[in-house]
């Protein structure tokens, strides 16, 4: 599960890239891959139009795709809740049950720390692509250390 504040731009974007990854792998069968939002600000609404056009430039799809909040059932539904920035970390962090069986982190962990900018805000849809490109392949590399079974 991808997070970000609207569910808009970043995390939908990680969402796309993350199940094109896995897809290029062969992988897409073995994972349930989804974003949400700590905000309620845009729940139901489509992804950023910059957001879908950045990822239609690198050949990714992102249709039917609506923005959703993240839910307390989630930590208990995904293995993994990753964040766009510290301000979703502690969000994610507060509002996770104490029987959360879900690895909370930020994206960018798995690429050599920071957090991922809101192009909302910065305009740069395509540093959001290159990063969030970066942190997937990361988490990829990092879900399959820990489970050998998916390859190398």
């Amino acid at each position: 599960m991808f997070v970000c504040y609207g569910n808009i731009c970043r995390s939908p974007m990680a969402e796309f890239v993350f199940r094109d990854l896995l897809s290029r792998e062969g992988l897409a069968e073995r994972f349930v891959v989804a974003s949400s939002g700590t905000s309620g600000e845009h729940i139901g609404d489509p992804p950023d139009p910059r957001t879908v056009r950045e990822l239609s430039l690198h050949g990714i799809g992102a249709s039917g795709k609506t923005s959703r909040r993240l839910l307390r059932s989630d930590f208990l539904d995904y293995d993994y809740i990753v964040c766009m920035d510290s301000s979703n970390l502690g969000y994610a962090n507060r509002v996770a049950p104490y029987e959360k069986v879900a690895e909370i982190s930020k994206l960018m962990d798995f690429a050599g720390g920071g957090d991922v900018a809101d192009p909302y805000y910065t305009g740069d849809f395509g540093k959001a692509y290159r990063d969030i490109l970066r942190g997937c392949e990361g988490l990829l590399e990092h879900i399959r250390a820990q489970h050998p079974e998916l390859g190398a």
